[in-house]
């Protein structure tokens, strides 16, 4: 059980804080259910209604401080998504996003950026479906981060990009 105040990720949301634990009074919802009431904080205005009793997977805790400087020390070292054919890529973004899971995510970064690097070197541009992965992929890990570090996402946005590139 998450407490008022605690930061958590909330499915595709991003970083949300635990406003409220409280049954809604709204007609068709059974009022005796109790439900997060979650702020996401880089989704101005929003607000998301969480069932207390929905599955674990669709929520948790952020990151720690260290558990996220243990992770971008570990980036020169997880590897790349393996994509045996490149019309299946979108679909191994897909799911890489769905997880949640941070080192899922810098593994996204990391291929993506790596396929950018050599599209731009052979004077090709970035793909569309790369691009719009590539940035889901930041918004949830550099807000996560942000948070855990205490810093901001431009910030975190240099370590990784240094952790990438064996700054």
């Amino acid at each position: 059980m998450f407490g008022i105040g605690d930061y958590v990720i909330c499915g595709n949301k991003g970083v949300c804080e635990v406003e409220n634990i409280t049954t809604l009074n709204i007609s068709g919802v059974d009022r005796e259910r109790e439900y997060y009431i979650l702020k996401p904080l880089y989704l101005a205005g929003s607000t998301v209604y969480l069932p207390v009793d929905s599955p674990k997977e669709s929520m948790r805790k952020v990151l720690s401080r260290e558990e996220a400087e243990k992770l971008i020390e570990a980036i020169p070292e997880i590897p790349l998504l393996v994509i045996t054919n490149d019309k299946l890529s979108e679909q191994a973004y897909k799911d890489c996003i769905r997880t949640n899971d941070c080192e899922e995510l810098v593994k996204l970064l990391k291929t993506i950026y790596t396929r950018k690097q050599k599209r731009i070197k052979a004077g090709r541009k970035v793909t569309a479906v790369d691009a719009k992965y590539f940035h889901m992929a930041e918004e949830n890990l550099y807000g996560e981060l942000a948070v855990a570090l205490n810093i901001s996402r431009k910030e975190v946005e240099s370590c990784i990009v240094g952790a990438i590139d064996g700054r």
